[in-house]
């Protein structure tokens, strides 16, 4: 077919806009100004090509970009042509104009954005984290065979489709029965929905407790993003007094009395930020306190296994029945942040509703992660591997409170931790943690200071917690090292 072809175009080799796109900015242009009209041929991709002095492959992507956007057409055999139906004019960029990165939508976004920090080690930077473990001492070897097994039995048994959104059965049968036998819980797997971790959990509880203006009560410190979790259901934040036993619940009471609450979030093992453990007393006075004022106690029990100083305290959820109780952990810190599993304990009706919101987030979990780690609990990798690191991160634990008593000295105080994953610094009198934390980062070393986790109240505000079981003993060392730097330049400048 013979393709009369008059048009001009001119690629500027040194422009930031591919060659392709200004091609196609070029066709359209033509078309739009009528000197190619619908149904006309354009010549063949090789002939273009070699008029333009480009690769042949610059011109099919410039076709193939036109035909996506309804501006030609491709007809085998017979070429390419101008669209007869083509799109709205108006909505055309110029020629050899670059197409502008939308930066803002023309929509509104609704409601605030969350207020969460987030910290992303740079190259060479070392990293206070809020309590992560240290992947590299996942049994990544055991993990791979028995995932690769149970994908392998799944996928012969035809298992690899939908399923139940609460999550596995075997799954939810082996966190059952390590609750039942570990925390001292009364629960099975009608009680469990699995999630794609802890913070999953938070959010399917707020979810179900909280409504635009109820009241939500958590400590003056506390974790971040729960209590944006809970704000994002459109709670009222309302914030108690803590002391070095944990939360203040005569003030929670009083607050009670001045307000109807809805709920209250704690972590009463290893208190978050400030790692304290709350006493039998006070959790006894708490479940009291829902009873008499009908709240929900959605207990956090993230980290349960890392407890040094003796067996864990049984969780809130083992003094009581299921009535007033929404319990949340995760088998993240034991295995792997990335293997994101972790589970919401509570009635059977709270647990349905849940899995009714999950069918609206992401229908479901990965079947075979979740097959894998029901595998692993059963055989007794998972507690083999626990008593391991914990022995590991004991040991860390220590260095990193050597190391800063030997080189912060008199410019920090804290308490050893009994459990956890962390240690919450106070830095002493005249020393600012954001400029610390500034200075810090300047040497390659990053930490959240404890402005990062205030909901309000008094609660100080000048420590900082810093995790210490994703780093090895010499990387410790050096972030302390760092760190004391920090600190003596910050003193300086103040």
């Amino acid at each position: 077919m013979l393709r009369p072809w008059h048009l001009q175009i001119v690629i500027d080799r040194d422009a930031p806009t591919p060659a392709y796109l200004q091609i196609a900015h070029a066709l359209i242009e033509a078309i739009r100004r009528g000197r190619l009209a619908s149904g006309s041929a354009l010549p063949g991709t090789r002939n273009l090509a070699t008029r333009l002095n480009v690769n042949r492959k610059t011109v099919e992507q410039a076709y193939d970009e036109m035909v996506a956007q309804g501006w030609l057409t491709a007809e085998p055999t017979r070429g390419t042509f101008v669209s007869a139906l083509l799109p709205a004019i108006d909505a055309v960029p110029p020629p050899n104009m670059p197409v502008p990165a939308m930066q803002q939508p023309e929509f509104t976004l609704r409601r605030t954005p969350p207020d969460l920090p987030l910290m992303l080690p740079g190259p060479g930077q070392l990293v206070f984290d809020d309590g992560a473990p240290d992947t590299r001492l996942m049994p990544s070897e055991l993990l791979a065979r028995t995932y690769r097994r149970v994908l392998l039995e799944a996928a012969r048994r035809n298992r690899l489709g939908y399923g139940d959104p609460r999550g596995s059965l075997g799954l939810r049968q082996a966190v059952a029965e390590m609750l039942k036998l570990d925390r001292g819980l009364e629960c099975g797997p009608e009680n469990i929905c699995l999630t794609r971790g802890s913070q999953m959990g938070i959010y399917l509880s707020a979810r179900l407790v909280a409504e635009p203006g109820d009241a939500v009560v958590v400590e003056s410190l506390t974790y971040p993003p729960a209590r944006e979790a809970f704000r994002a259901a459109g709670a009222k934040i309302v914030s108690v007094g803590m002391d070095d036993q944990g939360m203040r619940v005569d003030e929670l009471e009083a607050c009670c009395r001045r307000q109807r609450v809805r709920a209250v979030y704690v972590t009463p093992h290893h208190q978050f930020p400030t790692t304290v453990l709350l006493p039998p007393e006070r959790r006894i006075r708490l479940l009291a306190l829902a009873e008499q004022f009908g709240f929900a106690v959605v207990e956090d029990d993230y980290d349960h296994e890392f407890h040094f100083a003796h067996r864990p305290m049984l969780p809130i959820a083992s003094l009581s029945g299921w009535g007033k109780l929404l319990y949340i952990g995760s088998l993240s810190k034991l295995l792997s942040p990335s293997l994101r599993i972790g589970y919401l304990v509570a009635a059977e009706a709270v647990i349905a509703r849940a899995a009714g919101e999950i069918m609206m987030i992401d229908r479901q979990g990965d079947p075979v992660t979740e097959m894998a780690a029901a595998d692993l609990m059963v055989s007794g990798a998972v507690k083999s591997h626990t008593r391991k690191v914990l022995r590991v991160y004991s040991a860390r634990r220590n260095c990193l409170a050597e190391a800063l008593r030997a080189q912060l000295g008199s410019a920090v105080e804290f308490s050893l931790p009994q459990g956890g994953l962390a240690i919450w610094i106070r830095f002493a009198t005249g020393l600012d943690p954001l400029s610390i934390a500034a200075a810090a980062e300047a040497r390659g070393v990053a930490f959240m200071p404890g402005a990062a986790f205030f909901s309000g109240g008094h609660a100080p505000t000048n420590g900082a917690r810093l995790g210490f079981a994703s780093m090895n003993e010499a990387e410790l060392v050096d972030a302390v090292g760092r760190l004391a730097g920090a600190v003596k330049g910050a003193s300086r400048e103040g």
